[in-house]
């Protein structure tokens, strides 16, 4: 594999393994132990705060969600949930995803499948589409051409998670369509994982497969040359024999041709061997759509994440962690720094740390990072720039704002 140049938002190991990379550079000294506790609380604000966040998103996505088994209640509210597609939005931005806008989908519709399939994806039956992407890479790969004799290496975009938000129209006719599993005004949400970015037109669910060229050359120069040679020495004495026949009903000649038995034979052997050769060709060409068919479904079964509500549960998931890792580097390198930073040079200190001791290449969200430590107390502003609160201080603060968070409102 190889890294991309580009730089994203996403930061690609586990919280808890974070904890013990700052905790490796040895700059805490005998404060380890009150670091991990503290990042252990950290963690379990985001996940308390993230907990209303995923609340909203289940009464917003009620009306919506295709696989409800709860029964709709009709009661009035005072307050209206907030469109689904906002909150979602609002979702994937914390979670550090990419929207992936019309022009790269349309390039990607451009290139050339790495499975060998022509795809086709009508977007006028959606009212809305919006893919987001997260974790992008340049890879390589071995693939079989000439029927297996020979291999290419082919280089290609791959994203390692993607989601698919969609609505189909609500006019959409499924008897007029040939896919019958779309409903009209069905909302749909996917996840998917390792997707080649040629390969994004496979992930929507009216996506139809189309045969190639070299595809439609495999079936037709056969059946070019089998169908010269059915016609040459099965339907020879048939075609004489209705060229016969045509030729005295049209007036072209004036002998008549006698049907005895055994000319009706040598017609219905004729008639035979071009139903038998025609039904030949069409199994060949729906064979060939199958063959196809299988290996598209293939690769959506071992990409397919998760599907619908389940969606959200896990971004939400994916949300808490990269907040808390924002916070937590934040913190832990304006802890050790003897003066205070500029928030450049924070943002500079944390994206060299990662390229020199773990080659990977981040764009970190230090704005996103400095203002959640903010509102949380744990940092200080200053003109001279940001300071962190020392490590006993963090941990009274947060236990003191978890206390609060139960508190009774008057």
């Amino acid at each position: 594999m190889l890294s991309s140049d580009t730089k994203f938002r996403f930061i690609p190991f586990r919280r808890t393994d974070i904890v013990e990379m700052c905790l490796r550079d040895g700059n805490l000294g005998e404060a380890q132990n009150e670091f991990r506790q503290f990042a252990h609380m950290l963690a379990q604000i985001f996940h308390f705060e993230f907990h209303s966040v995923l609340e909203a998103l289940k009464d917003s996505y009620a009306d919506l969600d295709p696989d409800v088994d709860t029964r709709r209640v009709e009661i009035d509210t005072e307050s209206e949930p907030q469109p689904f597609v906002d909150l979602l939005d609002g979702l994937l931005e914390k979670a550090n995803y990419e929207r992936i806008s019309e022009a790269e989908l349309n390039q990607a519709l451009n290139e050339s499948s790495l499975f060998k399939i022509r795809l086709h994806v009508d977007f006028t039956d959606f009212a809305e589409v919006s893919m987001f992407a997260r974790g992008q890479s340049l890879r390589s790969e071995t693939l079989p051409i000439w029927f297996g004799l020979r291999s290419r290496r082919i280089e290609f975009v791959n994203y390692d998670r993607v989601v698919l938000y969609l609505k189909i129209r609500d006019d959409y006719q499924t008897e007029v369509h040939e896919h019958s599993h779309c409903r009209a005004g069905a909302t749909l949400l996917k996840l998917f994982r390792n997707v080649p970015r040629a390969d994004l037109e496979m992930l929507f669910p009216n996506t139809s497969v189309r045969m190639r060229l070299m595809d439609k050359l495999f079936i037709g120069v056969p059946a070019l040359v089998s169908g010269g040679i059915v016609l040459s020495t099965k339907l020879g004495a048939s075609l004489i024999l209705l060229g016969s026949l045509f030729g005295y009903w049209l007036g072209w000649h004036d002998r008549p041709t006698e049907l005895n038995q055994a000319r009706v034979m040598i017609l219905l052997a004729g008639a035979a061997a071009l139903v038998g050769y025609l039904w030949k060709q069409f199994n060949s060409f729906k064979n060939r759509k199958i063959r196809f068919m299988q290996a598209l479904t293939q690769n959506l079964y071992f990409r397919n994440l998760d599907n619908n509500a389940g969606v959200f549960h896990r971004l939400v998931n994916d949300a808490e962690d990269e907040e808390s890792k924002e916070a937590l580097l934040a913190y832990y390198f304006l802890l050790g720094s003897p003066i205070p930073l500029a928030r450049d040079e924070l943002d500079r200190c944390i994206e060299v740390w990662f390229e020199s001791n773990w080659d990977c290449h981040i764009d970190f969200e230090i704005e996103d990072a400095l203002q959640k430590l903010c509102r949380l107390g744990l940092v200080e502003d200053s003109a001279d720039g940001f300071t962190a609160v020392d490590t006993t201080h963090a941990i009274r603060l947060l236990d003191q704002r978890w206390d609060n968070y139960f508190v009774p409102e008057n």
